[in-house]
């Protein structure tokens, strides 16, 4: 298949994703229709290496996970993090109430070996699961360690969709408030006195303070996109520095390293917005994440379809009971606090791209998207982090010990 044919394909299925979507106002997002698309065309005609041949490679996609982590981190700030105390806990909450759920309903279901290489992808990304997938051949589990990536590659189905469901409730809610003169957003990470919303584009400087004796003029695409992966080539050397005494990922420290950048003042907000690299990006890193899809074959999806079915829905039902109890201790409704917790499922882009996308069907209102801004993408974005990025990590870490090996 040639280069540009694969490209124009892939292309495709993401526009087609983005006009379903915006058919049907968010309640199917465009991630999910994509996921589907890209399966089916992994099962038919598609080469299994069909993003490579389409110019984004393994190598390309990291590099861009590098500047669109740190890029997130300039969209909050110290004082945003300190304010958003209760996500850490609903999303923390979340993650144990997958342990607990697939620890209990899997050890009466199945063998303790499978129940250890689920949870820790169902917790994350990617990262996670190829810990487990490696140390269950490692320890002469072939099919266990092709569960760990199946399960990875399919939770988003479930995810995805509730996502959606949640969101557009809980922005209607708002919505509805707002519209009655009701709705206080005094524990938003934005209020109506700040100028700058969590996704916000304008900054009061068109330098960063650090550079605010430059003139403007020299802020070039490639001065932003030159102190964009600086950021993160530091926080890639902090984690090989570290790496002797406490393996970090150099993804969190990115995140981080943005959201210091950003506060003292040497990046701006959203720099990758800015040079204009933002939505290839995104487009990039997405279709990275679905072609991890080439690796879930018709037989394989069937060999595992019980455990898969079963461990989802135990994960999905542990998170709402306990997203739902510590959501009413701490006055966040159950609808944002399960979504929240159901970021653990995709995390970072899909939070922000199906976060996005149910604003912007629920509302053309530029001072209602920005208080549904205000209110859901902050959280979202937080709560993927939280367990996508960090603490699925170090689960699987140390749950990668636990598996037992065949004699």
């Amino acid at each position: 298949m040639p280069q540009m044919l694969a490209f124009v394909l892939i292309l495709f299925i993401l526009y087609l994703g983005d006009v379903i979507s915006t058919y049907t106002k968010a309640w199917i997002p465009s991630v999910f229709i994509c996921a589907v698309l890209f399966l089916a065309g992994y099962w038919t005609f598609f080469p299994k290496d069909i993003v490579a041949r389409a110019g984004i490679s393994a190598s390309v996609a990291v590099m861009l996970m590098y500047l669109l982590i740190t890029n997130m981190g300039t969209l909050l700030s110290l004082r945003d993090l300190k304010k958003q105390w209760k996500t850490i806990l609903v999303s923390l909450s979340g993650i144990v109430g997958i342990i607990v759920f697939c620890t209990i309903i899997g050890m009466l279901c199945f063998d303790r070996n499978t129940v250890i290489v689920a949870i820790p992808p169902l917790v994350g990304g990617i990262v996670s699961a190829i810990i487990m997938s490696g140390g269950a051949k490692a320890a002469g589990l072939l099919d266990l360690s092709v569960f760990a990536i199946v399960i990875y590659v399919m939770q988003g189905f479930v995810g995805y969709p509730l996502t959606a469901i949640m969101l557009k409730r809980e922005g209607l809610r708002v919505l509805k408030k707002h519209r009655a003169g009701e709705w206080e957003n005094n524990n938003d990470t934005t209020t109506t006195n700040h100028k700058l919303d969590v996704v916000s584009t304008v900054d009061e400087y068109p330098m960063p303070r650090l550079f605010n004796k430059i003139p403007s003029s020299y802020n070039s695409s490639y001065f932003q996109f030159l102190r964009l992966a600086f950021v993160g080539y530091l926080a890639y050397l902090s984690s090989v520095l570290l790496a002797p005494l406490i393996a970090i990922s150099p993804f969190v420290l990115c995140l981080l390293f943005g959201v210091i950048a950003s506060s003292i003042g040497f990046l701006e907000r959203h720099p990758l917005k800015k040079a204009n690299g933002f939505g290839f990006a995104v487009m990039a890193l997405m279709l990275f994440i679905f072609d991890t899809l080439n690796h879930a074959t018709p037989q394989m999806l069937l060999n595992l379809l019980m455990p898969l079915i079963v461990l989802i829905l135990a994960a999905v039902v542990g998170m709402l009971v306990f997203a739902a109890i510590i959501g009413k201790v701490l006055k966040v409704s159950t609808e944002m606090g399960f979504a929240i917790a159901l970021t653990a499922l995709y995390g970072f882009p899909a939070d922000y791209i199906i976060t996005n996308e149910v604003i912007n069907n629920l509302t053309t209102d530029a001072k209602e998207r920005q208080i549904l801004n205000s209110h859901m993408l902050a959280p979202m974005l937080i709560g993927g982090f939280i367990s996508v990025t960090i603490v699925s990590v170090v689960l699987a870490g140390i749950m990668v010990g636990m598996i037992t090996p065949i004699n």
